[in-house]
């Protein structure tokens, strides 16, 4: 699966705040996600967040400005 800095993906299971949407803010072997309701971030390993993702509710979109890259 191609998950990208920026993605906000929607997991199976709630935070403990109520909220589901998360946004990747480190991608790797291991993935930082943030909740979008209370900011709280947590590390999860590539596979777990694979299975436990229900969908990408919006991509990253990169554009190229005058050689800048802009997420």
């Amino acid at each position: 699966m191609k998950l990208n800095v920026g993605d906000i993906v929607q997991l199976r299971k709630n935070h403990p705040c109520g909220n589901s949407n998360f946004k990747i803010t480190r991608t790797g072997m291991d993935f930082r996600i943030e909740c979008l309701k209370c900011g709280h971030q947590t590390w999860i390993t590539r596979i777990k967040l694979e299975k436990n993702i229900k969908e990408i509710i919006s991509r990253a979109e990169e554009m190229e400005n005058n050689g800048k890259i802009i997420k």
